[in-house]
């Protein structure tokens, strides 16, 4: 891991006070158990790299920082590093395997000296759980989460997912500041078009 990464991702964990024991205990095991620490934030756009998960997370811990600091100081820093973080746990899979796999080139592809397509793809053999709730899978055997928390995680692709229309005129301030927070360090912090494959 980056040495800068590092610091960032360590001073973000040092702002969990309130919840450090539970919160440290879900690090560890998703540290040891997952591969939160070198999976890539997605199949082919932004951050689609080792360590490219990590590196999101960061950022939008970061970000969503900053603009709660300016919309809507209420929120504790506890609570958006959390969520921010946890967000999308679930790509990092579980033990018995990481959701994004690298690919490897057809035989077609290979006959004519090609690599794949796309760098990652997605694990089959995981049992099918969208990212937000494999992400709380993973999380709330080892922390507690609050309804806005939750909410947060759940609903963080705001209108990209049709299934949040339930949500729709429904969020808390957390979820919204979540989802932009996600979308800006996506679509301009981490600029997809650049690390695309």
């Amino acid at each position: 891991m980056d040495i800068n990464l590092k610091k960032r991702y360590d001073a973000l964990k040092s702002k969990v006070v309130t919840r450090a024991g539970k919160f440290a205990n879900l690090i560890e095991f998703i540290e040891n158990n997952t591969a939160w620490l070198t999976a890539p934030a997605s199949t082919r756009f932004h951050l689609c790299r080792e360590d490219g998960l990590l590196e999101h997370s960061v950022n939008v811990a970061e970000t969503l920082i900053c603009l709660k600091n300016t919309l809507y100081p209420h929120i504790d820093d506890e609570s958006c590093v959390i969520v921010a973080l946890l967000h999308d746990l679930g790509k990092a899979g579980t033990s018995g395997g990481a959701l994004y796999q690298k690919n490897e080139p057809t035989e077609r592809q290979r006959y004519a000296g090609y690599g794949p397509t796309y760098p990652y793809r997605y694990n089959t053999d995981l049992t099918y759980l969208s990212v937000p709730v494999r992400s709380l899978y993973l999380a709330l055997p080892h922390i507690t989460l609050t309804e806005e928390e939750t909410q947060a995680i759940v609903y963080h692709d705001g209108q990209y997912v049709d299934d949040n229309r339930s949500v729709a005129k429904n969020e808390c301030p957390l979820t919204l500041l979540l989802q932009y927070a996600d979308n800006w360090c996506g679509f301009v912090v981490e600029d997809f078009k650049e690390s695309a494959y």
